[in-house]
């Protein structure tokens, strides 16, 4: 299958139709269903356009309600929650043939703040230079390099890493768009949010690789924690702590190629054991 996937600016470059009334045009992305990355980014782009540029994005929360139509147009409608003097908090709705598909919340702080410094360390992994990309790997991850052709993503094999015994399924991931992007810290987090949901569920398969799910993005939260460029390598690290009764739930901490930690993701997903003749993403 091969289908022509937009460009993240022409994904993220909403149309405004009202004061806070926003379209994103549908982009077929060869799943049945909208990528879950993408309606997150182009809501978490909704709501950027409605707050001072003194304020930056830190942290959402949300949640995939029902399905959405890939190559059909979402609207956006954002709610101007509150504006205070250092932080700003906006709810966005993504709405399909007039029903809810996807709710987000963000929250928004000032720059300026100051306060204690700590971070995780990076685990130690091959350099991505030394890992082969995923359009050349086989697997279940190989249909995202047709779809993300943009993207350069390479899983780093299991036995190049050292793994946490106290953890079941882990997989470790560099990733960096192969493109140059806009000099916009805000445009480079709605592009990690359109990139985080590429592979993360996914690591909840790691110990259970010959065990065919059905699966789909339940909720998805993040906080953004130091600046960051998306064109340039970072290292998603991968985990999942639990899987039960048909969902998995993910985490990820996604460092940049100096050992920054710049963010964090959580997400709970849908890994219910696969019915015969049915479809794995539904």
């Amino acid at each position: 299958m091969d289908f022509d996937v937009p460009k993240i600016d022409e994904i993220l470059n909403l149309e405004q139709l009202d004061t806070n009334i926003f379209r994103g045009k549908g982009v077929f992305s060869g799943l049945q269903r909208t990528y879950g990355g993408q309606v997150a980014a182009q809501s978490l782009s909704a709501a950027t356009k409605t707050v001072d540029e003194g304020k930056v994005v830190h942290s959402l929360h949300s949640y995939f309600i029902r399905p959405g139509k890939s190559d059909q147009d979402t609207i956006f409608m954002v709610d101007r929650v509150r504006d205070g003097r250092s932080f700003a908090t906006r709810l966005v709705h993504a709405i399909q043939d007039g029903e809810t598909i996807f709710s987000l919340e963000a929250s928004f702080h000032i720059t300026t703040d100051e306060g204690i410094e700590h971070s995780d360390k990076m685990r130690e992994v091959p350099p991505p230079e030394d890992v082969i990309p995923l359009e050349q790997t086989g697997g279940p991850l190989k249909f995202f390099s047709m779809w993300a052709k943009d993207w350069d993503v390479r899983v780093v094999p299991d036995n190049d890493f050292a793994h946490n015994p106290y953890t079941p399924s882990q997989q470790v991931v560099w990733f960096k768009s192969r493109n140059e992007l806009p000099d916009d810290q805000t445009f480079h987090i709605c592009t990690l949010a359109y990139m985080s949901d590429l592979t993360l569920l996914h690591s909840a398969l790691v110990p259970h690789r010959d065990h065919k799910v059905q699966m789909a993005s339940l909720d998805h939260a993040m906080w953004f924690l130091r600046p960051f460029r998306a064109d340039e390598w970072m290292l998603y690290d991968q985990v999942s702590p639990s899987a039960h009764g048909g969902r998995a739930l993910t985490q990820g901490r996604i460092f940049d190629s100096h050992g920054n930690l710049v963010a964090m993701v959580v997400q709970e997903g849908l890994t219910r054991t696969l019915a015969e003749g049915k479809v794995a993403f539904a």
